[in-house]
């Protein structure tokens, strides 16, 4: 008798029920304020939930290696993406590069540095630079590219505050903690603590693309190749245009 009414109430709200995945997004995290955005609209239209492990790239890539249970990797560089291809973790013909960005330097808003030029960062008032870590995180990747290029780094080196990420930078020169930084702008922009002085030209800078794929492993892979879509998508990207970032190059 039971089964009798059961059967009707499957039949009548399975479907929603099938349609309900937590689709596990790892992303970097100078995408976090645009992704969550874009999460409000995407949740209540297509049913899946999104999670987000919101990190440093070369952090979220190492764990993708591990056999963290990831579904798709939004990765701030090329190179931790091509780390992740070498060794077979992407679905094939799912990797396409979406965004491009630029740095900047900041400082804090009321008490900063006085900073108008990038030669300004070698000056006596900047005793601590905040970056991103150097050697792996993409921000601090970026950053000393760039210094490199300017023939600033080796002025600037024993004053560098190493953070975990580019967010942590930004929160350090918020807090007083670094004298000046070197973010993304997107970052920058979602700040009311700190001010840019300097923006460093496209045409100067680092190449700077995000780059997007599904994981060969994903759990969810129907949804998780949906969701990629929609990234790639009008609605997506004019999310990502309000919160500054470029189209990939």
């Amino acid at each position: 008798m039971l089964l009798r009414f059961v059967l009707p109430f499957l039949a009548a709200f399975g479907p929603l029920w099938v349609r309900a995945t937590d689709l596990n997004i790892y992303a970097a995290a100078s995408l976090s304020d645009a992704l969550k955005e874009i999460a409000r609209t995407y949740e209540p239209a297509g049913g899946d939930k999104l999670v987000f492990n919101l990190a440093a790239s070369s952090a979220l890539a190492l764990q993708i290696k591990n056999g963290a249970p990831a579904d798709v990797f939004f990765s701030a560089d090329e190179p931790k993406m091509d780390d992740l291809a070498k060794g077979g973790f992407l679905a094939d013909d799912t990797r396409r590069t979406l965004l491009s960005n630029t740095l900047v330097i900041v400082v804090n808003a009321t008490e900063g540095a006085n900073v108008s030029a990038p030669a300004d960062l070698a000056a006596p008032a900047i005793r601590r630079l905040a970056l991103a870590e150097t050697t792996t995180v993409p921000a601090g990747v970026y950053a000393k590219a760039w210094l490199e290029k300017s023939g600033l780094w080796e002025k600037v080196t024993a004053r560098v505050v190493p953070t975990e990420n580019v967010r942590a930078c930004l929160a350090a020169v918020e807090a007083g903690n670094a004298d000046a930084g070197i973010v993304y702008k997107t970052d920058a922009l979602i700040s009311k603590i700190v001010k840019i002085a300097y923006e460093v030209p496209a045409a100067s800078g680092p190449k700077i693309s995000y780059p997007l794929a599904v994981l060969k492993d994903a759990k969810h892979a129907e949804a998780a190749r949906k969701f990629a879509a929609y990234l790639a998508g009008p609605e997506a990207g004019a999310v990502f245009r309000k919160f500054g970032f470029l189209p990939a190059p």
